[in-house]
């Protein structure tokens, strides 16, 4: 298919910042359009290195009337649906917040593209947290298992998937559903890998003590966030209408050797310690994909190694470090 325009909804979030970046210098030829809201999560300078070719719109998913005018203006070919709130520890404490700001947002998104008549490729991104606790014996996790959401979060990206595929079935939409497994993201500070490296580049810094966590019994299989962006591209452009799809990496390893592997990288020595209040009331401990579906679907396989991913998560963290001595000596 040619492609001349997408719309990317929490551009300036983690997700759809990377995402735009992939586009930006592998598709120059496709223009990039972003949804953002005066209130959103996200930040500005996600955009920094590319802010001049996304057109922003301000747009709040949750009021039919924003979705509508922003639509219009956005015009696209393909739409990416990132835009959600994503902290699945946070959705325990805010659970209405969550459900009526991931739900809503995407039924508003999904019906004004109906009223449009419009018919974008409409990829509804969503989550391995899905499927919930699963028994060793379902490992690897197929797209045919059971959905066993355990968090507000969950609960939501739930809904968003099967609101989808209803408006594939119901509608005639050409929706693509994709499952994202866990992945580095280095601009997401509350997932466990972003966060460990943080703390890392800080005691090194001198700005920390000690590196707090929470369980690090659980197991998953990583992924480069550069793969994963290359991922959610090729899952729009040669992937089926109707169907769903695991997207994931290729290493597992539990929360806890990974924390391991950050000490040995760590330029002083690191002390860390349980944190009770970043346990979740219900923890997902074993998520490890079976990504056949989309692999032979696409031709996909992941460019980056375990290793570099591990370096570009810790220096992206060290210079994120590095810039806050620096303005703070300026001050």
């Amino acid at each position: 298919m040619r492609v001349n325009r997408v719309l990317i909804t929490g551009v300036n979030g983690s997700g759809g910042s990377y995402l735009a970046e992939y586009i930006k210098f592998n598709k120059p030829e496709v223009e990039i359009h972003g949804w953002t809201r005066w209130r959103s999560t996200g930040s500005d300078d996600n955009l920094a290195t590319i802010k001049d070719c996304v057109k922003i719109h301000e747009c709040d998913l949750t009021d039919l009337s924003s979705v509508l005018l922003a639509l219009d203006k956005s015009c696209p070919d393909i739409v990416f649906h990132l835009a959600s709130h994503a902290n699945v520890r946070a959705s325990f404490d805010t659970p209405i917040s969550v459900i009526h700001n991931n739900v809503i947002g995407t039924a508003n998104l999904l019906e004004a593209i109906r009223i449009s008549g419009t018919r974008p490729i409409f990829q509804m991104c969503s989550t391995s947290e899905v499927y919930g606790q699963v028994a060793a014996d379902e490992v690897p996790i197929k797209e045919s298992a059971p959905l066993r959401p355990a968090s507000p979060y969950a609960v939501s990206k739930v809904t968003q998937d099967l609101l989808s595929q209803t408006y594939y079935l119901a509608f005639g939409l050409p929706v693509i559903r994709t499952r994202m497994f866990a992945y580095f993201n280095p601009r997401r500070g509350d997932l466990f890998a972003t966060s460990f490296a943080m703390q890392v580049a800080k005691i090194e810094a001198g700005l920390q003590s000690e590196l707090i966590h929470g369980n690090l019994e659980s197991v998953r299989t990583i992924l480069d966030v550069r793969d994963a962006m290359r991922a959610y591209w090729e899952a729009a452009i040669l992937c089926t209408p109707g169907e769903v799809y695991n997207i994931g990496g290729n290493m597992t390893l539990t929360v806890g050797d990974f924390l391991d592997l950050l000490k040995k990288q760590s330029k002083v020595k690191i002390k860390s310690r349980l944190d009770l209040a970043l346990l979740r009331p219900k923890d997902i401990t074993l998520q490890i994909p079976s990504t056949e579906k989309f692999d032979n679907q696409t031709g996909w396989r992941a460019e980056y190694s375990f290793e570099e991913s591990v370096m570009y998560l810790l220096d992206h963290c060290r210079r994120v470090v590095s810039n806050q001595v620096s303005n703070k000596c300026r001050t």
